[in-house]
């Protein structure tokens, strides 16, 4: 058990051009081995992509994909007298828009595409409109959660 109090949360600036949390948030995600500039670029050019072939504004529908993306319920295993059950717990927001970021990363980076931006462009129009690799990893989730209801009295 550590012997020093709880680290704070850190508070994270909004990103430079849509003075967005999320946004800024979803880029620091998107970010690997420390290379911020090519996340951002990475990001703004889908979102300018996406922009391009929806006709509304990027944000909106960045915002749409992390509401259709963002789970509420998990299962998390708890072991009772030697069997383990897959127990659904409620989700606290801030792993709930983790989760979300996580799986849009995920499935953008799995897609088939010529380059990241336009890949992690599928991705956020597929999940704005409800369809997408992560929002059936969501509705598995769901429906996982929803199979286990019955062990529900486990959580604690």
């Amino acid at each position: 058990m550590a012997r020093r109090g709880r680290a704070g949360r850190r508070e994270i600036s909004p990103d430079g051009k849509y003075q967005s949390k999320h946004l800024q948030m979803f880029i620091n995600k998107m970010m690997i081995g420390g290379k911020k500039s090519t996340a951002e670029r990475i990001v703004y050019s889908a979102l300018s992509r996406m922009e391009e072939q929806a006709g509304r504004p990027a944000l909106d529908i960045f915002d749409q994909a992390m509401r259709n993306a963002t789970p509420a319920v998990e299962v998390k295993p708890r072991r009772v007298g030697g069997a383990t059950y897959q127990v659904p717990v409620d989700i606290r927001a801030e792993r709930r828009v983790s989760l979300a970021m996580r799986w849009l990363v995920r499935s953008a980076r799995a897609r088939r595409g010529r380059s990241m931006a336009e890949k992690l462009a599928g991705e956020l129009m597929d999940a704005s409109t409800g369809q997408g690799a992560t929002v059936k990893r969501r509705e598995d989730t769901h429906r996982m959660a929803e199979a286990n209801r019955a062990f529900v009295h486990y959580r604690w």
